[in-house]
């Protein structure tokens, strides 16, 4: 099997992020098809609810920017404001749409000025279930070929308890339970072949303790960090304001970050103790970043050589506890559009994805997100040829 990176594989491995997303519309079977070819080892759904209770593939519950449900006119009383979050947002949202109805829109290239290209796929595919990607990766796992999903949680506390419908009704979908509930429905249920991310932290706790033991399962789990500084676990800022017990539904981390509030930030949780106990508790791996990780000081030139191991080069803190903690690191997102690239305080753009790969690889990381996923096999392939792990 080669689609992970275990103890029995050091490779880093290659994650399709939203599918290949650079190249077609983002989170539709094509995406996910044209990645699967292109070589990714994991293809990556970000999972939000329908009305009936299906999980599909959307990076936002809002979907105005991704489909054609603004040319619907059937559907042009469902636009409203919501609060999702603590961010007020006007649109459409998956959870005022039945599945039947949401299989009527066509995907939409969500950056059309930055990749004209994928653009021109706009309207040619369906809003995809969950269940139907894991039957695509199924299709083509063959001839010694392992595909992997890497799902996300979305939105767990707004979907599970603070979100509403159009008509004022509570959505009141576990976004995990229904993660975990599909896997098994469709026989995907190889802890190699799964990871399950969140930005969320008590969802993941959740899933540890009570919904993959109830379900006889047990899949890796992910914790993200979005800006270390800027943002924090949303669940921590709702839980703290409705006065709840942090110390039962978090345990032993809100002692060791000093209590939990709403202004915990995600550099609470990126502390060694903070990050040995996420190891102990719940996480096989993290995914921070990619800023979080890559050096600040001037962006390699080299195209072909090794990375720089100089020692301003060697990573953050923040990677060497994660890694001495044993935990996994797969950073995001990596987009070889040159307005995405990575920049040095200079300005400086690394000069391309493959370098922004390697340099990652070279700190360490077992596997990045990336959007072109042609691109990450290649920046592996040129890594390992030149002595890496």
């Amino acid at each position: 099997m080669n689609c992970t990176t275990r103890d029995d594989d050091q490779r880093p491995i290659v994650i399709a992020h939203r599918g290949a997303s650079g190249y077609r519309p983002e989170h539709t079977l094509e995406s996910y098809r044209l990645a699967i070819r292109q070589g990714a080892d994991f293809i990556e759904p970000d999972l939000v609810a329908t009305r009936d209770g299906v999980l599909v593939a959307r990076h936002e519950n809002e979907i105005s920017g991704t489909t054609d449900v603004a040319r619907h006119p059937e559907f042009a009383s469902r636009r409203t404001t919501k609060v999702i979050d603590g961010r007020t947002q006007t649109g459409w949202f998956t959870e005022d749409f039945t599945l039947a109805e949401l299989k009527t829109l066509r995907a939409r290239e969500r950056i059309p000025d930055v990749r004209p290209a994928s653009a021109r796929f706009d309207g040619r595919y369906e809003i995809p279930t969950f269940a139907e990607i894991l039957r695509l990766a199924k299709a083509a796992s063959r001839d010694g070929r392992a595909v992997g999903v890497y799902p996300e949680t979305k939105l767990p506390t707004y979907f599970a308890s603070e979100g509403r419908r159009i008509d004022g009704a509570p959505i009141g979908v576990s976004v995990g339970h229904k993660l975990v509930e599909t896997l098994i429905a469709e026989g995907f249920t190889d802890p190699r072949r799964v990871y399950i991310q969140s930005f969320e932290v008590a969802n993941l706790l959740e899933l540890k303790r009570s919904v993959m033991p109830a379900a006889g399962v047990e899949f890796p789990l992910v914790q993200l960090f979005g800006d270390l500084d800027a943002s924090g676990p949303y669940d921590f800022r709702s839980n703290a304001s409705y006065g709840l017990d942090l110390a039962a539904r978090y345990g032993g981390l809100a002692d060791i970050v000093g209590g939990i509030d709403a202004a915990t930030r995600y550099r609470a949780l990126a502390t060694q103790p903070a990050l040995q106990w996420m190891r102990a508790n719940y996480a096989t791996g993290i995914g921070p970043r990619k800023g979080s990780l890559l050096p600040r000081g001037s962006a390699p030139q080299s195209h072909e050589g090794k990375p720089a191991a100089r020692e301003e080069e060697r990573g953050p803190a923040f990677l060497a506890h994660a890694l001495e903690a044993g935990l996994l690191v797969h950073p995001y997102t990596l987009r070889a559009d040159e307005a995405l690239l990575t920049r040095n305080p200079d300005g400086i753009a690394t000069p391309s994805v493959i370098d922004e790969a390697m340099q990652l690889f070279g700190l360490g990381v077992h596997g990045c997100f990336i959007d072109q996923p042609d691109l990450g096999v290649a920046a592996r392939d040129r890594f390992l040829a030149i002595g890496g792990r």
